[in-house]
């Protein structure tokens, strides 16, 4: 393919992308205690339920969203969570049709992503560019993390946050939420997990987790117990909250968790992908390491408070 013929393939993709998109991103507008603020929402269901980032509508209950055809509405904050950094709001009247979730485990780096939204309050702003990294982990304000974010050259700036990471066919696989630095942006993907938590915020308006109350560390593991459990790396322990189900089970600091309801744990990520509404009040069984000996105890996570 020649070199003009190629930037015509990659100028026609993001043309296509943007005229199919572009129409069902909002500029978005909150305002809450601590002044006005401002960033992106995107159209996912025909009744009016838009998607952003629940950064931006922290301590908002209401919003007004504008959309590229000079239509407004006043929105509802519905749900927001804190943890996956999603938020859902209902538009007060008609908007412009849905865009269409992906899968962002269908990724690959080096593909092609645009990215829509309303940085720095230019209304309908598109910038383009590739998948540079996959599997990124975002901290939150809360202190637990958000797996597997996606990373992107594409130029995202304040007001992007909430907006659309899409991919070739226009398909919406990521939601714009952090500027890491030039040249470095974040997305919260759209797979199978974070459906999950969109659909729950819009039937209940938050999602339901269950608390352990353990702090740790991932550290590197002796020979001897790397052999064991079949893992160079493993989680230690660094603090147990008072009262709290790690506490009653009796997990110390010190202790090295080597399964959790069967399931093999590395990092402090893997804890919280089980920490789940499921987990709320139901025992479960936790395998340690402790003194040269693998010890057995059983928890029973209880609901992570509402923030």
């Amino acid at each position: 393919m020649a070199e003009d013929e190629a930037l015509d393939a990659y100028s026609r993709t993001v043309v296509r992308v943007t005229e199919l998109l572009l129409p069902s991103v909002a500029s978005l507008a909150v305002q809450t205690a601590r002044g006005i603020g401002a960033g992106s929402a995107s159209v996912i269901t025909d009744d009016g339920f838009l998607l952003t980032s629940a950064h931006v509508v922290a301590g908002a209950r209401q919003a007004v969203v504008s959309f590229a055809d000079g239509t407004q509405r006043d929105a509802d904050v519905v749900g927001r969570d804190s943890l996956s950094d999603l938020a859902v709001l209902l538009a007060r009247g008609g908007c412009p049709p849905p865009v269409e979730l992906g899968d962002a485990a269908t990724l690959r780096v080096g593909q092609l992503v645009v990215a829509l939204g309303n940085p720095l309050g230019l209304a309908g702003s598109v910038t383009a560019g590739i998948v540079s990294a996959l599997g990124r982990s975002l901290p939150t304000a809360s202190g637990r993390v958000i797996d597997e974010v996606i990373q992107t050259d594409a130029s995202l700036n304040p007001g992007n946050s909430g907006g659309v990471l899409a991919d070739g066919t226009g398909r919406m696989i990521g939601v714009n939420t952090a500027v890491a630095g030039i040249g470095l942006g974040l997305a919260v993907p759209i797979n199978a997990t974070t459906k999950g938590i969109i659909d729950t915020l819009m039937t209940s308006g938050r999602v339901r987790r269950a608390w352990l109350g353990i702090a740790g560390a991932e550290i590197v593991l002796s020979p001897e117990l790397a052999a064991r459990i079949g893992s160079p790396t493993g989680l230690q322990v660094a603090g147990v909250s008072a009262a709290s189900p790690a506490e009653a089970a009796g997990i110390h600091p010190g202790d090295i968790v080597v399964e959790l309801d069967r399931q093999r744990i590395v990092t402090t990520t893997a804890v919280q992908r089980l920490m789940v509404e499921d987990a709320i009040d139901r025992p479960i069984e936790i395998t340690l390491w402790r003194n040269g000996a693998l010890v057995d105890v059983i928890a029973v996570p209880r609901e992570l408070p509402r923030e």
